[in-house]
């Protein structure tokens, strides 16, 4: 029903804009080299609040024939030169041109994180990183969340090469909202061995928000926001299509993706479709990690209409994964096993996951539209339902029958009013939250049925002066979630019950150009996350994490309160960044082992039984980032970042202080010649040889021996790659790598499979993460004008 009102009212909206608005006008100019005077060809154009796009043609010409009457920040880019973006005011008929000035970095982003509009990195007191498409296709690691865990203050907690979960400094799980294309996404985030639902094939860019200093999603955003923007529109009167294939030696894993994009004024659309499958990986320690096989099937896309009254896009996307579980079992010879499997060389070398398994299903439908008001103001809608289902399968003997089985119905919807722009400040007021249905379908259940609906309303704006800009915003929540009773045997597996949480988010920052080259930043934030299904309520065996888990329903919500500050020097020859931040938490969820009443582990079906609780905590850190591209060797590289975070409880628990699942420091260094121009047949070409060091880890939390030390490694990669150039156009790319190239035998202080079984002749406890992995992509663009 809900589902139903909120389409049928985007659908009137949009219908009643397309025949009774008239607000629009065209936006066109030349950009041209700031030296030479000459045009450019190929210079990306961007409007990435009305999600339009352009390139420059031979004489340096972009034009939008169709734009609303506004303010909008433009984003000019280049290979070779230094990115621009600007606000441009649109009247009628607008020409705006532009000049660029040479470079070897960009320097200059937009981001539409976490703000009401698209705004300058630069003037963003909040702490962002951008994951360009170009980043991505150059990663060195296995997946996508490898590319954005190479951001300073982002780690993932992995369960093999399947499952990875992304943590900002030191907080995950609910802590973090992941966004793709303007839907939050929810699938069951609570789980250990639960992943994220995206093609990271169609990934063309990631934001990183940092910090609990959204406003824009409400609760659980403490840790920040992972925001993958996969559907782009293409410049108009254009046709393009993507071809990808890529392979990994170390678990065999193929992958191969297409789209195909168009633009025919204003009617635009995007189609994709990916496969990916993988044997079990392996490392000198363990040999094949028995079961980490999996395989994917996802597509996606969306269809949209863009015009001078805004745009309206119709998104969708299915996420299909099928994965195995690696229990770490051994024989008496250190053997990898899994329990009714007699292991043969054909059983070794499968790709189809065993017994116990997973198959995850995740499908979206998302309707966002942007309406402009003759004022110059904007109305931004979105509505979109989704539905998430997991099962996990562990028997033998019935393997096609789910043990569990979590059927996850989510509605999003967010409304919000763009004031025009005035004397630079950018005003905006929103609507937003989500009504969310949980129903178990299998024969075990680990967390109750039960339904969930907030709502949140904000206002944040922003003011901006020649070398400063100031930004302020507040939000209030109300979440209700009622909770099912539900009885197994006769018994009470779960009581019924209702919770209510309130809570408000507050955030106020400003930037500060002192110079042209250095910029200042603070931000002081407040957040807030009430506790999920599984904390409040849970009350079974994790299967995956062999842990039977008792809720909580005494819980509080966490609140955040953080503080954040920034120095950004930008020259010709280097660039300098450092981030110190602060984050206090009030009521810190965390779960504990629970003991009997002669001192051991308590047994419940013969898992450890741990239950939720909570403390104070504070985590604090820095993240640093340096590169050195010295004249006149402005194609080298010398790029060195560094994170590093530390998390307390505020009172010892079981006589440890320290916060569980927080990464150890560490720097990432990376030699990378860049050669845009210089070869004949290969352009963007780029080689590169990366170290990454990890710290031990010796603060971590033994409370309940919940954790162990974690020793320190040092991997090498290397990664070379270029564009090949036939007839002078760009014709398809080559991406090589080799990730840990010395066969270091590690395991990551966040890998899950760390605390599985001992190797019963050496000792070791747990399962190694993945040996030397060679990495090989082959993407060919088509391109036509229509």
């Amino acid at each position: 029903m809900y589902i139903k009102y909120l389409f049928s009212l985007l659908f009137l909206l949009t219908v009643s804009s397309i025949y009774g608005n008239d607000n629009g006008g065209a936006l066109s100019g030349v950009v041209t080299d700031a030296i030479s005077s000459q045009p450019l060809q190929g210079v990306s154009v961007s409007i990435p609040d009305l999600k339009i796009a352009t390139l420059t043609d031979k004489e340096g010409r972009y034009h939008f024939k169709s734009v609303p009457n506004g303010t909008f920040t433009l984003l000019i880019s280049h290979v070779g030169y230094q990115s621009k973006a600007v606000n441009v005011t649109v009247r009628g008929v607008t020409r705006q041109d532009f000049s660029l000035h040479t470079s070897v970095v960009e320097n200059e982003h937009v981001t539409v994180t976490g703000v009401s509009s698209a705004t300058q990195l630069k003037r963003t007191p909040i702490q962002v990183s951008i994951v360009s498409r170009k980043s991505i296709e150059q990663n060195t690691g296995t997946t996508l969340l490898d590319a954005v865990a190479k951001e300073p203050g982002v780690s993932i907690v992995t369960t093999g090469p399947a499952i990875a979960k992304p943590f900002i400094r030191g907080l995950g799980y609910n802590r973090v909202v992941t966004v793709n294309d303007g839907v939050r996404q929810e699938g069951q985030q609570w789980g250990d061995e639960h992943g994220l639902e995206i093609d990271e094939f169609s990934t063309q860019r990631v934001e990183i928000l940092k910090g609990p200093a959204s406003l824009m999603y409400g609760s659980d955003a403490l840790g920040g926001v992972i925001n993958i923007l996969t559907n782009m529109p293409v410049a108009n009167n254009t046709l393009r299509a993507n071809v990808l294939s890529t392979f990994n030696s170390n678990n065999r894993m193929y992958g191969n993706y297409a789209n195909v994009a168009g633009n025919i004024n204003g009617f635009n659309w995007n189609l994709y479709g990916s496969y990916k499958s993988a044997g079990d990986y392996k490392n000198k320690y363990d040999g094949n990690v028995l079961n980490s096989r999996f395989n994917e099937k996802n597509a996606g896309g969306y269809i949209g209409l863009n015009k001078n009254w805004g745009y309206t896009h119709l998104i969708f996307s299915h996420f299909n994964q099928k994965l195995g579980i690696v229990e770490g079992e051994r024989d008496d010879e250190g053997q990898l096993v899994l329990d009714g499997y007699a292991l043969t060389h054909k059983l070794i070398k499968g790709r189809s996951p065993l017994v116990p398994y997973q198959t995850v299903r995740h499908s979206k439908i998302a309707l966002d539209n942007s309406f402009s008001l003759p004022s110059g103001g904007r109305i931004t809608a979105l509505a979109a339902f989704q539905i998430n289902r997991r099962q996990e399968f562990g028997e033998v003997e019935h393997p096609d029958e789910p043990e569990a089985f979590f059927d996850l119905k989510t509605i999003n919807y967010h409304l919000a009013y763009h004031l025009p722009q005035s004397k630079n400040w950018k005003t905006s007021f929103g609507v937003n939250g989500m009504r969310q249905w949980n129903t178990n379908k299998g024969e075990e259940a680990l967390i109750p049925d039960y339904s969930l609906f907030d709502v949140g309303v904000y206002g944040v704006t922003t003011k901006t002066w020649e070398n400063t800009s100031f930004s302020a915003g507040l939000r209030y929540d109300i979440r209700n979630m009622n909770s099912k009773k539900m009885s197994e045997d006769a018994d009470i597996r779960f009581q019924a019950f209702k919770k209510q949480f309130s809570n408000i988010s507050a955030s106020i920052g400003a930037t500060h150009a002192i110079s042209s080259h250095v910029t200042f930043k603070a931000n002081l934030s407040r957040g807030y996350r009430a506790p999920n299904a599984s904390e409040l309520a849970a009350n079974g065996e994790h299967e995956g994490t062999h842990r039977y888990e008792i809720g909580n329903q005494q819980l509080k919500s966490e609140v955040a309160t953080a503080a954040d500050l920034g120095l950004e020097v930008t020259t010709n020859h280097i660039d300098f960044s450092i981030a110190p931040f602060y984050n206090h938490i009030s009521n810190y969820i965390f779960y504990n082992k629970v003991l009997a009443s002669n001192g051991a582990d308590s047994i419940i079906d013969g898992a450890q039984v741990f239950q939720f609780n909570q403390h104070d905590a504070r985590l604090m850190g820095i993240e640093a980032r340096v590169d050195v591209h010295p004249h006149p060797l402005d194609w080298l590289h010398f790029e060195n970042t560094f994170s590093f975070v530390r998390g307390k409880f505020t009172k010892p628990v079981d006589g440890s202080d320290n916060l569980p699942l927080i990464a150890p420091a560490r720097l990432l260094t990376e030699l990378r010649g860049e050669f845009p121009t210089v070869l004949k047949h290969l352009s963007n070409f780029y080689i590169k040889l990366e170290a990454n060091t990890v710290a031990a880890q010796k603060n971590f939390f033994a409370g309940y021996d919940t954790e162990t030390a974690t020793d320190g490694y040092v991997l090498l990669n290397a990664g070379v790659g270029t564009d090949v150039k036939i007839a002078g156009k760009n014709r398809f790319s080559i991406h090589l790598a080799l990730n840990n190239i010395t066969d270091i035998a590690y395991q990551s202080h966040l890998s899950r499979l760390k605390y599985t079984d001992a190797h019963p002749t050496t000792g070791r406890v747990g399962v190694f993460n993945m040996g030397c992995n060679f990495t090989a992509r082959f993407l060919l663009p088509l391109d036509w004008k229509l």
